[in-house]
């Protein structure tokens, strides 16, 4: 338990942190889960600039690392690429 009033700060500070990232990090993880679900080709490709952008958004917030955000969309498009027309 925190013994400051600068730790109890810090508590309440990282638990909404923690939640905000918690949504994010689930609402682009639910879009990825959407594109590789489809088997339509075009409707992956118009579906993955919108997710390529919150993949992007998590990395520029800190919420997952740059090099996971190049892998994820790296991941999608390959599927893309292969789904056939």
């Amino acid at each position: 338990m925190a013994n400051t009033a600068s730790a109890e700060k810090a508590a309440r500070q990282g638990e909404r942190r923690r939640l905000h990232n918690r949504y994010y990090a689930k609402t682009t993880r639910n879009a990825i889960r959407d594109i590789r679900n489809t088997t339509d080709k075009s409707t992956a490709e118009a579906a993955a600039p919108a997710v390529y952008a919150k993949i992007d958004k998590l990395a520029k917030i800190g919420v997952i690392h740059k090099n996971k955000a190049a892998n994820l969309k790296s991941g999608i498009q390959n599927y893309i690429n292969k789904l056939a027309k």
